[in-house]
């Protein structure tokens, strides 16, 4: 039984490189309300969702008020609580918010910032199998190596809102 609400298509975003940031071709997967978080438990809820489809190294915190990226992994940020204006794709991208229930499926290479949270606001981070999660700051030297080692990351073989037959790989594989 998926923990998921019924199969909503996700919205694809794609950020040009800037420079410092490289963001990837492949899009960043935003799906609205796509889990039901209003019980006692939404970290819970979310964990368990990610566990489900085989998404691993989950956390819970907030989300860095600096641009970073992931050079190495996929990430994927699902919001159990509260609400925050987080500005993806590095400082010419889009300011998107996030409440309650949306997760955000971020290829390896895209920037993200926390412009504000709330005060309540909690999400759980979460990676699919593979190398660790590294934080990557945009200066000129991770820039470089990010190039070389983005298009080495692989494909996730699920989805981490709705596992093996979820639109993930559709939607990175064309």
């Amino acid at each position: 039984m998926s923990l998921a609400r019924d199969q909503i298509k996700p919205l694809e975003l794609v950020f040009d490189d800037d420079g410092l940031i490289p963001n990837t071709p492949l899009p960043l997967l935003l799906y609205k309300r796509a889990i039901d978080v209003s019980g006692r438990e939404p970290e819970q809820a979310i964990e368990e969702l990610f566990e489900q489809n085989g998404w691993g190294d989950r956390w819970r915190n907030g989300i860095f008020d600096y641009h970073h990226y992931h050079a190495t992994v996929h990430e994927a940020l699902g919001v159990a609580r509260g609400r925050a204006m987080v500005l993806f794709g590095g400082e010419q991208g889009e300011a998107i918010e996030l409440t309650p229930g949306d997760i955000a499926v971020l290829p390896a290479g895209t920037g993200h910032k926390c412009l504000f949270a709330s005060h309540d606001f909690s999400v759980v981070g979460a990676y699919p199998q593979g190398p660790k999660m590294q934080v990557t700051r945009p200066t000129p030297a991770n820039y470089r190596r990010a190039l070389q080692t983005i298009p080495q990351v692989a494909l996730p073989k699920t989805d981490p809102v709705y596992g093996a037959d979820g639109p993930l790989r559709k939607l990175w594989l064309k």
